[in-house]
């Protein structure tokens, strides 16, 4: 099936590659913000960990004295406007998985919308951020950018290194080397900087608000929910820490319904917390979800401050 796919991942690779040369002369129009603007993105699809390090990033923009925005897609909400401020309260359905758990988490202005560029003009006409960060926007080049950083799978990195549909690739590999800051969700590659996920809890779903630590539940085996890109991640990590787990795979961004979840009642299931903000309407009391940070390495962080200095003088790209 790969042979056969061939031709249509060239056509798809030498698309993108056109369509990022003619932003970069001009022939399609870049929007530039008045405020510095980080990407966090990557050349492949399916989960990475961008969303960890979006929220890990806006704290340490806060930390710097940065008063940072997110913008995002808000893929799979069905929203009939955009662009949307999403706030705590504001339905996954409507703006998607990521938009509402980036808002709960970071407590920043977070706007969802397809055109990032018109998602981050409105964001900044309705707050006083003085620093914007792209979830998921490298491809997104009609919003200009000051910093990139591209996230990588450990894992499975590139996989077979062909471009849609043959491969897994949205751009060639050698885009990496245009970004400003790579980082790799697991093991270092090289010179290559890493982060990795750490969970030390879990948080009941109900509404209670009760949190036990993920060691209280190696008693027996548990059901493991994932509907996230990369489910292997969030089972080992459970694993990891001593749990014994079933393990149920959803497709990425799943919309879970109270049938889902039907064939576990009265057990014990631990979900993601991506999938958690679309199931806490029909919550029972065994579910839980499992809170996620990311840890980077200090060469990345110190790298990262450095490179934002210039943000401080009124320098946007360098």
């Amino acid at each position: 099936m790969t042979l056969l796919l061939l031709p249509l991942a060239a056509i798809f690779c030498l698309v993108t590659a056109v369509r990022r040369l003619l932003f970069r002369i001009g022939l399609l129009r870049v929007v530039g913000l008045d405020v510095p603007v980080i990407v966090v993105g990557n050349i492949s699809v399916g989960g990475t960990g961008k969303t960890p390090l979006v929220i890990w990033l806006a704290e340490k923009m806060r930390q710097l004295g940065f008063k940072p925005g997110i913008v995002t897609r808000g893929y799979g909400g069905n929203s009939r406007q955009w662009p949307r401020e999403v706030a705590p309260d504001t339905l996954a359905s409507e703006v998607g998985d990521e938009a509402l758990l980036l808002s709960r988490r970071t407590g920043c202005p977070v706007y969802a919308g397809p055109d990032r560029a018109t998602v981050a003009q409105r964001l900044l006409a309705d707050h006083p951020c003085d620093l914007i960060i792209s979830d998921d926007g490298m491809q997104h080049y009609a919003l200009g950018r000051d910093l990139e950083i591209a996230v990588i799978d450990g894992v499975r990195l590139f996989g077979n290194g062909l471009c849609l549909p043959a491969g897994p690739l949205r751009e060639r590999s050698r885009r990496l080397a245009e970004t400003d800051l790579v980082i790799i969700n697991g093991a270092a590659n090289g010179d290559r900087h890493s982060m990795r996920l750490k969970a030390a809890e879990a948080v009941a779903l109900d509404g209670r608000g009760e949190a036990r630590a993920l060691g209280g539940f190696n008693a027996g085996p548990v059901h493991a929910v994932a509907g996230i890109g990369h489910p292997e991640r969030f089972f080992k990590l459970l694993e990891g820490s001593g749990l014994t787990i079933h393990r149920h795979s959803f497709p990425d961004h799943h919309p879970f319904s109270a049938d889902d979840l039907q064939a576990f009642e009265g057990q014990t299931v631990l979900m993601t917390e991506k999938d958690a903000v679309k199931c806490e309407l029909f919550a029972q009391p065994g579910h839980w979800y499992v809170p996620t940070t990311a840890e980077v390495d200090p060469g990345f962080e110190n790298a990262l401050v450095a490179m934002t200095e210039r943000f401080r003088d009124g320098q946007k790209t360098a």
